[in-house]
């Protein structure tokens, strides 16, 4: 049986910035890091279509709590803490400079997630911090200090023991950050933690219509989606993708929607709003410009800075052909228009998962955690980080701040 201080299970973002952080805080202790992979940090790898999204540009608590559908009132206390701000400044004292994109996210201005993963691999052999993969964590148990020979405190009585596929270890202090990972939470669930159900939370939606058929990369900028028969809302770009639509209004409504749509087996119905403006407001307009553009045919004559295939999409949508001119519109066909701009219904028919970053909402309940030091409030010296937690995010580095702020704490308090 191997000793070591500090066990972490998991080599991901929240493992190794944790583990770094121990051992820099306090370097007498032994910290290893249990990874079951044959190498740590897959998520760091493919995050941002592998540039690593490590964080986003937001720098007041309140407002970054907001990305959190599950988490927003337990990280406030946190990310005044550890921020944003002390993640940029953590990685630049290590040589890795971040710079900020048009939407927010920050990525290295490599823009490559492996000058992140050598930035995590050279702290921690540098710190000393013993990396073990390919060990698969089969049992954690709590004993006494008689059940272990020569306890290195006295005063300590209780220790974890740790059972792996390649033998078993035992520490005072052991912090769990393995993201969404069913055996693990059994596992914590048999020392008596609740498990909220998880449930896929990042998604885009399957939706087979005639208005999206065929063009596949169409952005309109600035939409507003309802799901029917909810209160879930969002804004944002909507992209039409080849299998339905994605992008942050969408995305958002999958993070904050992610229990009520898998109840609904991810089948529902959207209204979407392309143009934000109102029904009325809309036709109005619409009846200046069959004044307007009189001689000129709808189709060609975009309007309301919608791409022009998506125009075209709902200009046949509405009841006229291509040829169909702006004199020529009757009542109806007015109407039909402002409705597809401004109350088109879409029928969502399943899910896909965005890209390669899955994200999984459900994870061990917020109430069994305090926030202060991100320890068990069941068991002392156990701690947790990352999406272990029932904590997840929007897009755009907000789940990676959670890691980072949640294994920073945790390292504080362990080392102390």
């Amino acid at each position: 049986m191997i000793k070591k201080d500090v066990i972490i299970v998991g080599g991901g973002a929240a493992g190794f910035f944790a583990a770094i952080n121990i051992a820099e805080q306090n370097p007498k202790l032994k910290v290893a890091i249990l990874e079951r992979g044959k190498e740590g940090l897959q998520k760091v790898r493919i995050s941002g279509g592998g540039r690593c999204n490590v964080t986003h540009a937001e720098f007041v608590p309140s407002e970054l709590v907001l990305n959190y559908p599950r988490g927003e009132k337990e990280l406030l206390g946190p990310f005044h803490q550890f921020m944003t701000g002390d993640t940029i400044d953590w990685f630049q004292k290590r040589g890795v400079e971040l710079k900020i994109e048009d939407d927010g996210r920050m990525f290295p201005i490599t823009d490559s997630s492996k000058t992140i993963i050598d930035c995590f691999l050279n702290e921690a052999k540098k710190q000393k911090v013993e990396v073990l993969y390919n060990h698969v964590v089969k049992s954690i148990n709590i004993v006494t200090s008689s059940a272990v020979e020569k306890p290195h405190k006295i005063n300590i009585n209780k220790y974890f023991q740790i059972g792996t596929s390649q033998g078993d270890f035992i520490s005072e202090k052991l912090l769990i950050a393995t993201g969404s990972n069913p055996k693990i939470w059994s596992l914590l669930e048999d020392l008596g933690h609740s498990i909220s159900q998880p449930v896929p939370s990042l998604f885009t939606f399957d939706i087979k219509d005639e208005r999206i058929k065929d063009i596949p990369g169409v952005v309109a900028q600035h939409v507003e989606v309802k799901v029917l028969g909810t209160d879930l809302v969002s804004e944002g770009p909507l992209l039409i993708t080849h299998v339905g639509m994605s992008a942050p209004s969408i995305l958002k409504l999958s993070a904050f929607g992610a229990i009520e749509l898998a109840k609904h087996h991810y089948k529902f119905q959207i209204e979407v709003n392309f143009i934000r403006q109102s029904f009325e407001d809309c036709l109005n307009m619409l009846k200046e410009l069959k004044h307007e553009l009189a001689k000129k045919t709808v189709y060609k004559s975009t309007q309301f800075n919608l791409p022009k295939r998506l125009w075209h999409k709902l200009v046949l949508a509405s009841n006229m052909n291509q040829d169909t001119r702006w004199a020529d519109l009757n009542k109806s066909q007015l109407e039909d228009l402002a409705s597809q701009l401004t109350q088109a219904v879409f029928k969502v028919d399943g899910k896909s998962t965005f890209k390669e970053e899955f994200v999984t909402a459900g994870g061990i309940d917020l109430k069994e955690i305090n926030f202060k030091t991100f320890e068990s409030k069941l068991h002392n010296n156990l701690y947790f980080a990352g999406e272990v937690i029932n904590v997840d995010a929007v897009t755009g580095g907000f789940n990676f701040q959670n890691a980072w702020t949640g294994a920073y704490i945790a390292a504080k308090s362990i080392s102390e």
